[in-house]
């Protein structure tokens, strides 16, 4: 009688366990596949990973041309841009901000930055304070211009052009919103690369923990296909999803690291994460776990690049790669959108192709800054 209540509790106990893993998680918990230690090793995936290696090494390789736009209208003079920032503590939107500053004064514009504090009010705000400076143009900064959808309204109305950066979740013109061009890389694309890079670098063997933000959908949207990305070699295993908003990277992720430690100790491999900042917050975790920094698990941003991000990568302290947008080069093709909207002809359709820095190949830089953009810009201005 004993062993036979003994046997079905536990079998209760399993049947439990299986239905918590099949069930969703409240915002913040893990998600995907399941709790505790990994199971025994999956099949690698030869051809996918073949594939892989050499999606990685394109990504990889530093071009010395620059594949851009090479014509379009001179330089129309007189123009006054606002940036309206998402917030200036974000080094992707400080970094777009500086360069769109330093095409300014090579095309001749004045450039106005105002900082929208990361809030919906902030956001509002400094919009409607950027309408009342009567610019010429403004800048989307980094966030949803439904959060601000009044003031793009009444720009509309006023006739004033919008350019997003990062604003929607496709590259160039949109028409809702109406920006005459959004700049930002495919998002397709990114996730690609970061998914190929795990596999390439397990050799199609991983256990994987993706750090995301459910609520934004575009960041939503990157893990999702970084999870696909994963799917496609069956050597590897999504052991969670973490979803942590980015304003609460700081005061989360130590703790959620320490957790996904204790449930799958060496058993977790690598991460990939929708924006660099979730290993600078990850870092002080491993390390209290003596984790080396060069070693597992290693990690790779599906993300920004900013200056952090690199050091940690050329350091080799808990993060191990990056798919950096260049900031300053895209800045300048913000100006230079403006310009063609002021001349009367259409965006210039360029994406920046996606670039995968390591310690291999970033040489030690800080930013990823591809070659011959400006020169390229100033002679499209004829400045």
């Amino acid at each position: 009688m004993y062993t036979h209540r003994k046997s079905a509790l536990a079998g209760a106990v399993v049947l439990a366990i299986a239905a918590t893993a099949l069930t969703g998680c409240e915002r913040g918990a893990s998600a995907g596949a399941g709790a505790g230690a990994p199971g025994p090793p999956r099949a690698g995936c030869p051809t996918v990973l073949a594939k892989a290696r050499a999606a990685v090494r394109r990504a990889q390789k530093i071009h010395t041309t620059w594949d851009g736009p090479t014509t379009g209208p001179t330089a129309v003079s007189g123009k006054r841009i606002v940036f309206v920032a998402q917030t200036m503590t974000n080094p992707g939107v400080a970094g777009a901000a500086q360069g769109v500053r330093e095409a300014a004064k090579a095309i001749g514009w004045n450039v106005r930055v105002i900082d929208g504090q990361g809030t919906p009010a902030g956001l509002q705000a400094a919009f409607s304070q950027a309408l009342a400076l009567r610019p010429s143009g403004i800048v989307i900064g980094g966030f949803d211009p439904r959060l601000t959808s009044q003031q793009v309204a009444r720009a509309r109305a006023e006739h004033v052009p919008l350019i997003g950066w990062h604003a929607v979740d496709a590259p160039g013109p949109s028409k809702d919103p109406e920006l005459f061009s959004n700049i930002t890389t495919h998002v397709q694309d990114v996730a690609r690369i970061s998914a190929d890079w795990v596999i390439a670098h397990s050799r199609g063997h991983a256990g994987v923990v993706v750090f995301t933000d459910a609520s934004i959908p575009f960041a939503r949207h990157k893990s999702e296909l970084i999870k696909k990305g994963l799917a496609a070699c069956s050597g590897v295993r999504l052991l969670a999803e973490e979803n942590i908003p980015i304003s609460d990277t700081s005061s989360r992720t130590p703790q959620e690291v320490s957790s996904l430690l204790s449930r799958f100790r060496d058993g977790w491999t690598h991460s990939a994460a929708i924006n660099d900042v979730y290993f600078a917050d990850a870092a002080p975790a491993l390390r209290a776990a003596r984790k080396k920094g060069g070693g597992a698990p290693f990690n790779i941003g599906a993300g920004d690049g900013d200056p952090s991000a690199f050091q940690r990568i050329n350091s080799r302290q808990f993060q191990s790669a990056t798919l950096p947008e260049p900031f300053s080069q895209q800045g300048w093709q913000i100006l230079d959108e403006f310009n063609r909207a002021f001349s009367g002809t259409p965006a210039s359709g360029y994406v920046t192709p996606v670039h995968l820095s390591t310690a291999a190949n970033s040489r030690g830089v800080t930013t990823w800054d591809p070659p011959g953009y400006r020169a390229a810009y100033r002679k499209i201005w004829g400045r």
